[in-house]
């Protein structure tokens, strides 16, 4: 639904509104149905089996003013739709083509003849210049919209053909920005949402008498699609003053590696480039925040910083200590800009299962998913700008160089995006049906992007949503998993500090992991034995492979990997240790609420149910390897790694 409304800015809010949505789970956590599990599970009833798919409003197909911008483009030549068949131009094929488009207009629009029907026809192949590419039910939705909706005729839901002189990168660049400039020319004008922000200083406004706004990046590391960013510049312009943008960098972040630091250093040049082109100073201060930052605020008269937030136990002692330093006067807050509804908005307790949380964030989501406004040109120049050293920036680091970055995913803003634009053109349609499949390219592949900030998962279900027509099913799912699992996760991490060990496990697991904690385990592996995959089972050596060679494992096989660790160790507190050590060490997207919740899923039974109770496991939920089987061609993906072996 399409709620548009007028301010001095032209903004306007996206209403959309998932209601019942579908019980799945996010990258971790696609809960396998009953057949993955043994026969113990039978009397357990899946999610699946009761409960009512998502709805995106009545259409997430923005037709009118169409607010983000972003609609699905044709299939070029050989690229199949779901059907299985090669797209065709109705109007200039065979005239049996062509009457079987009009037959099927004539169901739909029965008042309308067909001679009628063919003008229509005409007219919008006319508009388009060719209708090659588009199936008829593309064709069919646009002329019913012409018909029942002619104010809005010249804003088709099918894609405009892509221009041969633009690359995919210009062309969804473009588009964006038009959504942005959609909102407003400037942040300036903008009516910000302030359930957003957090004032955490004693000081609630911005010195008058200042020569600087911070917005100090942490979490959310892009420049566009961040309301963080975008609430600093309002601060800065309604001051008068330049915008400072401050990185610090550590030497170390938990177990990440060479491998994380690279992706979020190349990503942060990309942010410093796009920052020089808007006239915002971009600062890479190398040191932790509360010794960096505020020297930084008092050298340059800072009248206010903001930051983004994290739910996380690591960062959230950053802005504590931060705020601590900062003098008392300058004002500090934070600003929810990485999930869509704020933590805090979303729910003010844990919640201990996603249909909970579901009905929340489905009352808020239409206030909050909306368009965003741009990063704008920044009339305030700073005084002083200065290029970052990236060789010093890499020489400060003292993390594992062996774990190397990977060549599949590019970091940045750009190639985020791009990556965006292939799921939705290649693999959305496959979601549904494939998504728990690792040998089909069906998933998003978008977790690392995310997990830096530097892709807006806001951006992502605005962008996805524009395929509703087209993939409903696949839709749906996607942002079940995207909005209610996520938000799931930072629930999680945000009010239970024990995230991450089996204190914050829920009480029936706790006591009945204590009860099977010293049940005879067939096979005991080291924690060495587990990182190079030498294990007896060859699917979860697959898996283990994949995750260090690739950065990544397969959402369906992580939980599959993580549930091994706990039949193969000698306590739940081991294996819940050995599973975040490896997916923080390897995965592109570890030290992430979602991997957190993933591993407290599998090992602990967070956010899940008591099942039928059985050695070592007792009634946490079992996975084993003749229900992957039942699932995908296990053979074709232990193949696919059988060979690589991460041995040093």
């Amino acid at each position: 639904m399409l709620c548009v409304t007028t301010n001095v800015c032209r903004s306007f809010k996206q209403r959309v509104s998932l209601k019942s949505l579908f019980c799945t789970a996010s990258t971790w956590n696609s809960v396998p149905d009953a057949a993955t599990s043994t026969s113990h599970n039978k009397k357990a009833v899946t999610s699946t089996s009761h409960n009512k798919k998502a709805v995106i409003g009545k259409s997430a197909m923005f037709s009118h003013n169409n607010p983000s911008g972003l609609t699905p483009r044709p299939h070029s030549s050989g690229v199949l739709h779901q059907d299985g068949h090669e797209p065709t131009d109705f109007v200039t094929q065979p005239v049996s083509n062509f009457d079987k488009l009009v037959s099927k207009l004539q169901t739909v629009l029965p008042g309308k003849s067909r001679s009628e029907l063919s003008v229509l026809i005409q007219e919008l192949r006319q508009t388009r210049g060719s209708l090659s590419g588009f199936t008829a039910e593309d064709i069919t939705q646009q002329i019913v919209t012409m018909v029942t909706q002619p104010e809005t005729k010249s804003t088709s839901v099918i894609p405009e053909k892509p221009s041969s002189n633009k690359t995919l990168e210009d062309e969804l660049a473009t588009r964006i920005s038009e959504a942005r400039k959609s909102v407003c020319k400037s942040v300036a004008d903008f009516q910000f949402n302030k359930k957003r922000i957090q004032v955490l200083s004693q000081s609630e406004h911005v010195l008058s008498e200042c020569d600087g706004i911070v917005y100090w990046m942490s979490r959310d590391q892009r420049v566009q699609d961040n309301w963080a960013f975008l609430y600093a510049q309002k601060l800065a312009l309604k001051q008068g003053v330049p915008l400072h943008v401050c990185f610090c960098l550590v030497p170390k972040f938990l177990d990440a590696t060479i491998r994380h630091f690279t992706f979020m250093l190349e990503g942060l040049r990309e942010v410093e480039k796009e920052c020089t082109e808007l006239g915002i100073s971009f600062h890479l201060l190398i040191g932790h925040a509360k010794d960096r930052l505020p020297q930084f605020v008092a050298e340059n008269k800072i009248g206010g910083v903001v930051t983004d937030f994290s739910p996380l136990r690591v960062p959230m002692a950053w802005v504590d200590d931060v705020g601590k330093a900062l003098p008392k006067n300058v004002h500090f807050c934070k600003v929810h800009a990485h999930n869509i509804v704020p933590c805090w908005e979303a729910s003010n307790q844990m919640e201990h299962e996603s249909r909970t949380i579901r009905l929340k964030i489905n009352s808020k989501l239409s206030e909050y998913l909306t368009e965003f406004p741009p990063v704008c040109k920044h009339t305030y120049d700073a005084p002083f700008s200065q290029s970052v050293d990236w060789a010093a920036a890499y020489s400060s680091l003292e993390v594992d160089q062996t774990v190397r970055p990977v060549e599949w995913a590019k970091p940045g803003y750009l190639s985020g995006m791009q990556m965006l634009e292939s799921f939705c053109k290649y693999r959305l349609k496959d979601y549904v049906a494939d998504r728990n499949n690792p040998t089909v390219d069906a998933i998003s592949n978008l977790s690392p992007w995310f997990h830096f900030g530097q892709v807006s998962i806001q951006r992502a279900i605005l962008t996805v949503s524009q395929y509703q027509s087209l993939y409903k099913a696949s839709v749906d799912k996607y942002i079940d998993e995207a909005v209610i699992w996520r938000e799931l996760a930072d629930n999680l991490c945000y009010y239970n500090k024990n995230y991450d060990s089996l204190d914050g496990a829920p009480d029936w697991a706790k006591a009945t992991l204590r009860e099977h904690e010293r049940d005879r385990r067939e096979y005991v592996y080291t924690r060495k034995q587990f990182e190079r995959g030498q294990t007896h089972d060859p699917l979860w050596n697959a898996a283990q492979n994949q995750m260090v060679l690739e950065g990544k494992m397969h959402g369906f096989l992580r939980m599959y990997w993580a549930k091994k660790i706990l039949e193969w160790t000698p306590s739940p507190s081991e294996a819940l240790s050995y599973s975040i050590y490896l997916n923080d060490k390897y995965s592109l997207d570890g030290r992430d609420p979602n991997g957190y919740v993933g591993c407290m899923w599998s090992i602990c039974g967070i956010h899940d149910q008591g099942w039928a109770e059985r050695a070592v496991f007792g009634k946490i939920r079992y996975m084993n390897y003749q229900g992957c089987k039942r699932k995908f061609d296990v053979t074709k993906f232990e193949m696919r790694y059988r060979k690589q072996t991460t041995e040093k």
